[in-house]
């Protein structure tokens, strides 16, 4: 704690002592280049710096800026622009923007911006080759990541996880995990490089985009929107140290006035790492991935789009589990219209369907287990389902957002075992035994939803909406001993659940507040409703699930602000969750261990719903920028997570982090001074037998340049001290034999990044 507070004091004292480059007051209209009507609501941001402004009813506006300085002028209906600033007075043309069709953050519009959500957008992320789009979440206030191995990672906010984050891919498509220890989540399905932007709803402050109970999380590919027409694309190569690390990706792009083609492929090999003690710790695989977007447009209104990705994972170690993977393979198909300007009351109306397969592998071949019994679990993961909205515009001062969404999730697969030493003596025959993971399982989940966004002056929205999702659950193969724990038989379930929210916004150019309100509500998922003596937790209980649990519910209020100054921006979030229903697992002295039933713990646990559990917290940013080039960024988070009903911490709570950082940006070259700092955990779950975490802090570097305009240079050194550290969100699983149950994470790293562009 204490470095923290002095290196933020440190970099807060030493800003003010720069000296700042001259500004004057640049001046323009925005206009319509066909209409040449003024464009209402354009922001106009001085490029990679946090000045903006936005143009008012007649299309004009005003910026502190210098002569040379870039703008980036963005709306929801117009093409993004990046314009050089000349002269004092500029008169910006527009031209309409092409159908986009994987948004849920739109930031040029007050109508249309969701309460309590930010877009994030990261150019030097390539830099610093991250293993995995979990990686991508690591310098965002509130985000924590939890590692199971190298390979799979995913991002945790605030007190929630897992299910409680609704994530999604391009607007509404899912790849669920197939693996119960989850060593296979939607963030190893899609690749770092993919992902231009990850848009984040901090709470349940959105009824539009599916079952939202802690947060919603897009990731947002890369799509064709910004490139003019014919061919282009890219190539790029990286390289690291830790590890003999090597990925190489492309990307070709062909658009014509109606119809355009997206291809992209990545090749992924990498190492075991060394930690900052020198321990090699098991984190090599191999990926192919590629994905295809097809987009037709027969009018300027109207869009079709076909997407198709695939994964191939190999040769993947687990340094969480006593198990590998010889191969984790998926692919995911999506199919997208929208039309929009449909009437003067009809804005918009859009459909989507996806279909997405996961084929996971894991075995203990090459682990020392293997002698006495080999192990296999194949498991498969099937997803699919869509959305259709529709868009009315009663008035210029209201929207209504009207739909529907679906999402059918289907889970299935053994664990066989041959057991060739028992009682540690070698049988004459080997002996096979099937143990059912997903017992066939199915989980569906059908939504209605309405939301209006109401702009009843100058600079107020208020926001309502409401959602109810129809729920039902089902096993087709239940264990034995699972059917006979419920009575001899398990029912079909059914459930419906209401979600709502209310917020109200005050926006200006400099300055913005928010209070927002949200009702969401999540029911139990597949490994807590069908779960059957495996070990899914920090703890070596085996956990059983629970075919009849009540949905949770989180009633959240949230406040948050921003307000900038002239060199300064500043921003604070405040929240407070009251959870009902909370669902937990607990030793049930009546539920005996079932493999190696004399091994202590020998009791396994079994999920129900607690009645309360509470979490609040802050996040706050404080960014000061020295000259339009130059800029310093600092946030801090904190998060308080109790469990009511057993007067202990919810487990696996993100601990305070801070992060401060020094950027440096021109057109030609740029250079990053990241640090990252994580105060001590010691509120933790004892139920949980959950361990107490250290402070530590990193610092990374990195560094780019453009010899010329298409191609891109980049290094970066990764944990400059040579830190040997573990995030307190990380384990290895009680049956894995590596690491004393923490997976430390790499130590210094030099990577090394070329792009070449055409």
């Amino acid at each position: 704690m204490k470095n923290i507070v002095v290196m933020v004091l440190c970099f807060v004292v030493s800003s003010f002592t720069v000296l700042f480059a001259q500004n004057t007051v640049i001046k323009g209209e925005v206009l319509d280049v066909k209409s040449q009507t003024p464009v209402a609501d354009a922001t106009i941001q001085i490029q990679h710096t946090n000045s903006y402004t936005v143009s008012d009813f007649e299309g004009k506006f005003s910026i502190k800026a210098t002569i040379g300085d870039v703008l980036v002028i963005s709306h929801i209906n117009y093409s993004t622009l990046v314009i050089e600033i000349s002269e004092e007075y500029m008169a910006i043309q527009m031209k309409e923007n092409p159908i986009d069709l994987d948004n849920i953050t739109v930031k040029a519009d007050p109508l249309k911006d969701i309460s309590q959500s930010v877009a994030i957008v990261d150019e030097i992320k390539a830099t610093t080759q991250p293993r995995n789009v979990g990686d991508l979440f690591r310098d965002i206030s509130g985000f924590g990541i939890q590692k199971r191995g190298a390979y799979a990672s995913e991002p945790f906010f605030r007190a929630f996880k897992y299910e409680q984050l609704n994530v999604q891919y391009d607007g509404g498509m899912k790849v669920l995990n197939a693996c119960p220890n989850r060593m296979d989540p939607i963030t190893t399905h899609v690749i770092p490089d993919e992902i231009e932007r990850i848009e984040i709803v901090k709470g349940p402050f959105t009824m539009r985009f599916g079952q939202n109970f802690g947060g919603i999380i897009n990731l947002v590919s890369k799509n064709t929107s910004k490139y003019e027409e014919g061919f282009s694309g890219s190539i790029e190569t990286g390289y690291e140290l830790n590890g003999n690390n090597l990925s190489t990706s492309g990307n070709i792009i062909y658009k014509a006035k109606k119809f355009d083609v997206n291809v992209n492929g990545e090749y992924r090999n990498y190492g075991d790492y060394e930690d900052g003690n020198g321990t090699e710790v098991p984190s090599s695989f191999k990926t192919t991935d590629y994905s295809i977007k097809l987009g037709f447009e027969p009018t300027e209104k109207q869009r079709f789009q076909l997407s198709w990705r695939q994964s191939f994972g190999r040769d993947i170690d687990h340094a969480g589990l006593m198990m590998d993977s010889p191969y984790d393979d998926s692919y995911l198909a999506g199919l997208d219209y929208k039309i929009v300007g449909i009437s003067d009351k009809l804005s918009s109306f859009s459909i989507k369907g996806f279909y997405s397969y996961v084929d996971h592998l894991m075995t203990n071949e090459n682990r020392p287990s293997f002698m006495a019994t080999e192990a296999s679990s194949n498991v498969f993961a099937t997803t699919y389902g869509g959305k259709t909205e529709l868009t009315i515009t009663p008035s210029e001062s209201v929207f209504l957002f009207v739909g529907a969404d679906a999402n059918f999730i289907e889970r299935e697969g053994s664990r066989i075992r041959t057991v060739k030493i028992m009682n540690g003596m070698t049988l004459p025959e080997p002996r096979i035994f099937t143990d059912k993971i997903w017992q066939d399982a199915s989980l569906n989940d059908i939504g209605v939803f309405v939301e209006g966004n109401f702009k009843f002056a100058d600079n107020y929205v208020f926001t309502a909406g409401v959602r109810s999702d129809f729920v039902s659950s089902s096993i087709d193969d239940p264990e034995n001993d699972f059917l006979q724990l419920y009575g001899g038989s398990i029912d079909d379930a059914s459930e419906t659940n209401i979600s709502g929210t209310l917020s109200l916004k005050y926006k200006k150019p400099d300055f913005q507040w928010q209070l927002a309100l949200g009702r969401g509500t999540r029911t139990a998922s597949m490994i807590e409703r069908y779960i059957n003596h495996f070990s899914v937790g920090v703890d070596p209980y085996e956990y059983v699930g629970n075919p009849y649990l009540d949905p949770e519910i989180n009633n959240q209020i949230e406040v948050s602000f921003k307000k900038e100054y002239k060199q300064i921006e500043v921003g604070a979030s405040v929240f407070y969750s009251l959870i009902q229903d909370y669902i937990v697992p607990v030793v049930d002295e009546n539920l005996p261990r079932k493999f190696m039933p004399t091994v202590p713990p020998i009791y396994a646990k079994r999920f129900i719903n607690i009645d309360e559990a509470v979490q609040a917290g802050f996040e706050w940013y404080w960014n000061y920028r020295f000259t339009d080039s130059f800029k310093l960024t600092t946030d801090i988070s904190y998060t308080y997570a109790q469990n009511k009903e057993l007067n202990e911490p919810l487990p696996q709570v993100v601990p305070l982090t801070a992060h401060a950082a020094l950027h440096y940006h021109k057109q030609k070259y740029w250079f990053n001074l990241n640090s990252r700092f994580v105060g001590a955990q010691r509120r933790v779950s004892p139920s949980f037998m959950e361990p107490e975490t250290g402070s530590f802090a990193t610092f990374d570097f990195s560094v780019g340049f453009k010899p010329f305009k298409n191609l891109s240079i980049g290094a970066s050194v990764l944990n400059i001290f040579d830190e040997a550290y573990y995030e307190h969100l990380n384990f290895s699983y009680t049956n894995s034999d590596t690491l004393s149950g923490r997976i430390y994470e790499p130590g210094r790293n030099i990577t090394f990044r070329v792009n070449y562009s055409f």
